[in-house]
């Protein structure tokens, strides 16, 4: 009986320890977003990124649809994208590539938020995350492009029910989305206490490690990391903030862990959403996880070559 008590007060403390720091900081920025979006930022962000969009072969119109997914998630990207009027559907190969936008970059002001509290400079994963998106649907534009591949028009199976207007709507939305979070904080949390219980969590440890220190991340964040990739950024990394704060996770660690969860996270949800737009498997899961470990290789290797004031000034916190 002691150890069932001991368990489970440790469960609910793990539990405290990464929902608070997740809703302190998710209320704030969805209400100041939300005001941005009346103000009509969303809408001259989605002019800004219009010109961009002839680059990677997308009407300029896409530019919006990113802006949209960019200020909320993939959802309300969904919900612009179904209120546009095109001339001609998208092919199945521009879909992917606009999925691959979606994909890499969108609810920045709340996973770059959670990324600097875990321990990387904003404007690092800004960057990151935002030349990351458009490099990838650029190398997607030029493959299925050059190769004249998935050029029968994209097929959308599936449309998300829009929120009615008006505050209250919005707002009952909301509210019903952050208890989603909490209840699968506290069914993962208990999953991971779980396996860490019984030995499963270093059976992953182990089958992981060759591939995430290949792009240097260390066993320390390798659960957190399975985590992010799988159920998203906000699950890992208010994970990752909170083994940060105790100090078990090295900061190289946590850089090279966000980098990756940038590129590649919510693999599960994410990827079916798109899917339901008409993308394309090649682009969003097997090229997206080798764009995903080729570049997160890659400025984990850069990391070691720049200076302890340059990584403290740009990069880390």
């Amino acid at each position: 009986m002691l150890h069932i008590s001991q368990f489970f007060r440790e469960l609910f403390d793990d539990i405290v320890a990464v929902s608070w720091p997740l809703f302190k900081l998710m209320v704030p920025v969805i209400v100041i977003v939300k005001v941005l979006e009346e103000l009509g930022g969303v809408a001259l962000l989605g002019q800004w990124l219009g010109p961009f969009m002839a680059l990677l072969g997308l009407p300029e119109g896409m530019g919006l649809v990113w802006a949209a997914t960019i200020a909320t998630n993939i959802y309300g990207g969904m919900i612009v994208l179904y209120s546009l009027p095109l001339d001609t559907p998208l092919s199945i190969a521009q879909m992917t590539v606009l999925s691959g936008l979606l994909l890499m970059a969108h609810g920045l002001p709340i996973e770059t938020k959670i990324a600097q509290l875990a321990g990387m400079r904003m404007r690092a994963a800004i960057v990151i995350r935002m030349l990351g998106a458009f490099a990838f649907a650029w190398l997607l534009h030029v493959l299925y492009d050059q190769g004249q591949w998935l050029q029968e028009p994209a097929q959308m199976v599936w449309q998300p029910d829009p929120i009615a207007p008006g505050l209250i709507p919005w707002g009952l939305a909301q509210i019903k989305a952050l208890l989603m979070i909490q209840i699968i904080i506290i069914v993962l949390l208990s999953f991971l206490k779980v396996l860490k219980a019984i030995g499963v969590e270093r059976v992953i440890q182990w089958i992981l490690r060759p591939i995430l220190k290949l792009m240097g991340i260390g066993k320390e964040a390798t659960t957190i990391t399975l985590v992010g990739i799988t159920l998203g950024l906000s699950f890992g990394g208010g994970l990752l903030i909170k083994e940060a704060h105790a100090g078990h996770v090295s900061k190289k660690d946590i850089f090279t862990s966000l980098a990756l969860l940038g590129f590649c996270h919510s693999l599960i949800e994410d990827t079916l959403l798109v899917l339901l737009l008409g993308a394309h498997l090649s682009g969003v899961l097997w090229l997206r996880l080798l764009f995903a470990f080729v570049v997160t290789s890659a400025l984990s290797y850069w990391l070691t070559k720049v200076s302890p004031a340059f990584q403290q000034k740009h990069l880390i916190r």
